[in-house]
């Protein structure tokens, strides 16, 4: 927000929240510090090996900086969730987090441009609109450029430069936010190294696709001032991407439709040399991204022909990201089994994303054509003319041109000790967050002659934008959370209250009128989970949860929109038996959704809006075996299977009044958009000495695009359904060395062609078939 107006009200209102939210924190924090189990505790040398921070032999891992923490430790959760490390990552060069989502059970995604740049995640039925029902992290903090006034914005970190994802379902995810309706999702950084490391990958594959990532880190003892450690880390990858614009008779056409992205981060560690154990570390990373994408799609008898193929209207689509991110963590242990860290965070993310927004064909009349329109089976032969450069007519691009900025801290404190025969693990956490997104849109409009050749352009100003529009939130968060255990139960009640201050300014920039606004919002999530130990790695659990999901401040104060709610049950088991190489889980669940929002940035003139109720449950089932391990073989041979059944359909007609909106038209048991009834993902492997290979396979059957459930319709392409597709990726990994491996793969072997999605505007494909080669070394 840059206006004198906006200032105002900015700082108007953070005086105010400031403050309280400091007050809070120092409160709470008095708190934990005089509890009466403490004062009489011994100062503590070292902690604890499960969460210890001085422990030098592995990666420190800081406390708050994992949800989860391990694969072990996936085994002690009071509710569902998963892990998937480094190993798991490398094993398939995995750079798409579609890819590596697959392996959770319960996870439904929604592909869009083959190669995971733009993730739509959901979890347990929730909409997969751009993720933006979720929580989603990186080492504990936020990911999205603005979370609260604009989760849905293009960003997801980058799984190929991560050493882990954390997924949390059920009851544990209240100790996160302001997204919690069905799940929490967390990536990790590559950690410190606790002494010197270096390491590096290179991979080159189909469509001149190049990846190198590489870190190296060490870690020094300087007398009287401590341990100091660092981490340099470079990511690079680039391609040309798998389509192909169209040529016509005045426009060569072009087959660059891939993406580069680089990604520096440098992380500093300093452990004092104080009575007490202190670290502070502090992160910057910087992503660049620059795409040739689109939102267009094709039309079905064109899809059917070339998936591949690109119209040459969509020949000025394009991208460009930067994105700065910096936190400092503070991490204290006053005295035995209390841990305090703090962290503070900044982020910058500017975007704009130049694409077509709709085209106007003369032959049938001066008004503009939304692409859903111009795509379908009832377009006129002149309107898809235009769309490949056939036909004299207009294309308008609209610059979606954005900047975030999010600014925060937050402390978490985790203190054990005994009670009356029971052992309690209380955490409690306060964090302060303001965001804030600055919008200003403007068209370029083309003139196209009917070779295909564009003989006029006009370039947009700023001031005839089509979206002039900021908006700002400042939140103060505070969850508090214990794990209760006594004898062979485990009780985890929790909950969180979020109290949120929202603004925003509309035309302040432009001829428009002027439109402003500001609101509250209080909110609260809470739950509560049994597990009971039923013998050594068997266990079952049970747990119920209130969660939330916040709509952006110009729909909450303009248009009322409420906060979408939901209550959550799950019934588990799960058992793990390291010595005959098996672990099994089973969790039934049920979901009922309220209010449920959909955000309407997905579609040319679409709002975000609230629709009605929705319910989603059904089982999901994970099941791992390495007989080959367990029989003490000279090859190992890991297999694991993981399926989900989801029954996610509307309660009552959807409220929908937006054209073209995913829910529109949704009647009471209609079948959610893009949700599958059921999907499963499986791996097998042979490994022995020097050389290992593992295939992995996944199926998702057809879904319905809208909640119409309509199978087709000739007025529009996005209404429809997706194909049911048969996916195997396949790696062979041969160790030439303890530092040295090579690799080589092929995804989606079989070269299935599908139509992966509709939205944003009609049919487009998932990735075809893809080599790659590479070589990954650690010294």
């Amino acid at each position: 927000m840059k206006n004198k107006q906006q200032k105002q009200m900015k700082h108007g209102v953070a005086r105010s929240v400031i403050p309280q939210a400091m007050a809070l924190m120092v409160t709470a924090w008095g708190l934990v510090l005089q509890h009466p189990t403490m004062a009489q505790e011994p100062k503590k040398e070292g902690v604890d090996a499960a969460n210890s921070a001085t422990k030098a032999t592995d990666a420190v891992i800081l406390p708050g900086v994992a949800i989860v923490g391990s694969k072990e430790a996936v085994a002690e959760l009071p509710a569902s969730g998963a892990y998937i490390g480094a190993e798991e990552l490398h094993r398939f060069n995995i750079s798409d987090v579609n890819r590596a989502l697959r392996q959770v059970p319960g996870v439904n995604l929604r592909e869009e441009d083959g190669f995971g740049l733009f993730p739509n995640i959901s979890v347990r039925g929730v909409n997969t609109t751009r993720s933006a029902s979720l929580t989603l992290m990186e080492d504990g903090i936020l990911a999205a450029p603005a979370p609260y006034s604009a989760p849905d914005a293009y960003y997801s970190p980058n799984i190929a430069r991560m050493s882990g994802l954390e997924v949390l379902k059920g009851s544990s995810q209240v100790r996160f936010g302001p997204h919690i309706t069905s799940g929490a999702i967390n990536y990790l950084s590559t950690p410190l190294p606790p002494d010197r490391e270096t390491y590096l990958r290179l991979s080159y594959g189909s469509y001149n696709d190049v990846i190198t990532h590489a870190w190296h880190g060490d870690a020094h003892e300087i007398d009287k001032v401590g341990r100091v450690g660092y981490l340099v880390e470079g990511f690079l990858q680039r391609n040309d991407g798998f389509r192909t614009i169209d040529a016509a008779t005045a426009y060569p056409g072009s087959d660059r439709t891939g993406f580069s992205r680089v990604e520096p981060m440098v992380k500093i560690f300093w452990e004092p040399d104080t009575r007490i154990y202190n670290r502070i570390e502090f992160k910057y990373g910087f992503t660049e991204m620059d795409a040739d994408e689109t939102y267009l799609g094709l039309r079905g008898a064109d899809f059917r022909n070339d998936p591949f193929r690109r119209y040459a209207a969509s020949r000025f689509d394009n991208i460009a990201t930067r994105h700065h991110r910096a936190s400092i963590r503070h991490l204290v242990e006053p005295m035995p089994d209390l841990q305090i860290a703090t962290t503070g965070y900044f982020q910058y993310f500017h975007r704009n994303w130049a694409k077509l927004n709709n085209i106007v064909d003369p032959a049938v009349g001066p008004g503009t054509i939304g692409l859903g329109a111009a795509l379908s089976d009832g377009a006129a032969a002149t309107t898809v003319g235009v769309l490949q450069g056939t036909s004299a007519g207009t294309l308008n691009v609209r610059n979606n041109n954005r900047t975030y900025n999010t600014y925060g801290i937050q402390s978490v404190a985790s203190k054990g000790f005994a009670l009356g025969g029971t052992d309690h693990t209380l955490e409690g956490g306060i964090r302060y967050h303001l965001d804030e997104v600055d919008r200003l849109q403007w068209d370029d409009v083309y003139t196209q002659a009917a070779g295909g050749a564009i003989v006029a352009g006009v370039q947009g100003a700023p001031t005839s934008a089509a979206g002039d529009r900021g908006q700002e939130s400042r939140a103060v968060a505070l969850h508090v959370q214990d794990q209760i255990k006594w004898r062979k139960f485990t009780v985890t009640p929790g909950m969180r209250v979020e109290f949120i201050e929202q603004e925003y300014v509309q035309n302040a920039r432009t001829a428009g009128a002027v439109a402003s606004g500001s609101g509250n919002l209080n909110v609260a999530a809470g739950g509560a989970s049994v597990a009971y130990e039923i013998s050594e790695g068997w266990n079952a659990f049970f747990g119920v949860h209130r969660g939330f999901s916040l709509p952006g401040p110009r729909d909450s104060i303009r248009t009322g929109l409420t906060e979408e709610t939901s209550v959550g049950y799950e019934l588990g088991s799960r058992y793990t038996n390291v010595e005959k190489a098996l672990s099994a889980e089973i969790v039934l669940f049920r979901t009922d959704y309220d209010d449920l929002i959909v955000n309407g940035n997905l579609i040319n003139g679409g709002v975000t809006e609230n629709v009605g109720q929705a319910v989603a449950m059904g089982i999901e089932m994970a099941v791992a075996y390495d007989h080959g391990r367990a029989q003490d073989w000279v090859v190992g041979t890991p297999a694991r299977l993981g399926v989900t059944l989801t029954d996610a359909h509307l309660v009552g007609n959807a409220s929908s009044g937006s054209v073209g909106s995913l829910f529109s038209g949704g009647r009471d048991g209609s079948k959610l958009p893009y949700i599958p009834e059921y999907q499963f993902n499986a791996e097998i492997g042979l490994e022995w000495n020097k050389l290992a290979t593992y295939l992995n396979a996944t199926y998702v059957p057809r879904t319905y695009t809208t909640a119409a459930n309509v199978a087709s319709s000739a007025a529009d392409a996005r209404i429809g359904t997706t194909d049911s597709y048969f996916l195997m990726d396949w790696i062979l990994r041969y160790q030439l060395k303890p530092e040295v491996a090579f690799f080589g793969g092929v995804k989606n072997v079989l070269d299935r062609e599908y139509i992966a999605t509709r939205h944003p505007e009609g049919p487009r494909s998932g990735l075809p078939r893809f080599f790659n080669i590479g070589v990954e070394m650690t010294f």
